[in-house]
């Protein structure tokens, strides 16, 4: 049990530092947080190789995903070390920091496919509409209400 909240606190404290880390003009912070965070998640795995394939897979795919949605518009991360349209490393950190939650914090979803499902149908969007109000990103497809 005592793994799965220092694992959720540890992703909590990563995501919270990339995304103000970002939207305060530090976008460094949420990398050079990921690297500490990393390092106490992969001491207490017992499968140190499998989770390090899992981390670059999701570094990899996230930045893959997020890159493709940026250059369709869907939103504008604050930019830090690479280009636009590419995903900045704080957003890659946030991705190899969800998937070091699978197997131990959200371990409970695993075969659990509907309810994966639903966790990830609002998760996932709520993640991105929660870092576009704190003002990491901006988001061309806002939910927000324009007045006139």
């Amino acid at each position: 049990m005592m793994k799965k909240i220092i694992n959720f606190t540890l992703f909590q404290i990563s995501w919270f530092a990339a995304v103000l880390g970002a939207a305060k003009e530090a976008a460094w912070l949420g990398p050079l947080v990921l690297v500490p965070v990393l390092a106490v998640h992969m001491s207490l795995t017992d499968d140190r190789q499998g989770e390090q394939k899992l981390l670059l897979a999701a570094g990899l795919l996230g930045f893959l995903c997020d890159t493709a949605l940026v250059n369709a518009g869907v939103f504008s991360p604050i930019q830090h070390l690479v280009p636009r349209p590419f995903s900045p490393p704080w957003m890659v950190g946030l991705w190899m920091s969800f998937a070091a939650t699978l197997n131990v914090s959200l371990v409970w979803l695993r075969r659990r496919y509907p309810l994966a499902t639903v966790f990830g149908a609002i998760g996932g969007p709520l993640a991105y509409y929660s870092g576009a109000e704190l003002g990491a990103t901006e988001a061309p497809l806002s939910l927000k209400r324009r007045y006139p």
